[in-house]
């Protein structure tokens, strides 16, 4: 594809979840479909018909095993954050047809033990996971992620 054509393209809309234990640590996965380190915080697209919160409480179970009554959502952006794959990716992600996200990201404190945390899901998204400390996230995304990351956490700082 041509950066033309790829900058043609919409945003693939999706939502965010950063979930953080009560020690402050956000947990972080990495990817099961890459050796490479890429690491990312749940994350997956909205649903027809599916509301931004509802849509961040299904990926949160679908990746991780965290369900509803053990994340409570304490905050949202107040806009949609949005990130560009690189070029070399759009046309094998999503068959073509975004650009890269644009998500709406959620808060959520985790209210449970690291034991109920289950990545090996149904379809699972991770090989491994882990919490970090806000200051160390940033180095652990791939680079075209983190400029919506740190977005993300200077949103989020009053709550961490």
């Amino acid at each position: 594809m041509t950066p033309d054509q790829i900058a043609a393209l919409p945003y693939r809309p999706c939502v965010g979840v950063m979930l953080v234990n009560g020690a402050g640590h956000v947990f972080v996965g990495q990817r099961i479909d890459t050796a490479e380190p890429a690491w990312q915080m749940p994350q997956g697209g909205i649903d027809a018909g599916e509301d931004a919160r509802g849509a961040a409480l299904r990926e949160l179970a679908e990746e991780t095993g965290v369900t509803p009554d053990l994340a409570r959502i304490e905050a949202e952006t107040a806009g949609w954050v949005r990130y560009d794959l690189p070029h070399d990716l759009v046309p094998r992600m999503w068959k073509g047809r975004y650009r890269g996200q644009e998500q709406k990201w959620f808060l959520t404190r985790f209210a449970g033990e690291d034991g109920q945390i289950d990545i090996a899901t149904a379809h699972p998204e991770f090989s491994r996971w882990r919490w970090l400390p806000p200051s160390e996230l940033l180095s652990h995304i791939v680079p075209f992620k983190r400029a919506a990351y740190a977005a993300v956490l200077d949103e989020f700082a009053p709550f961490l």
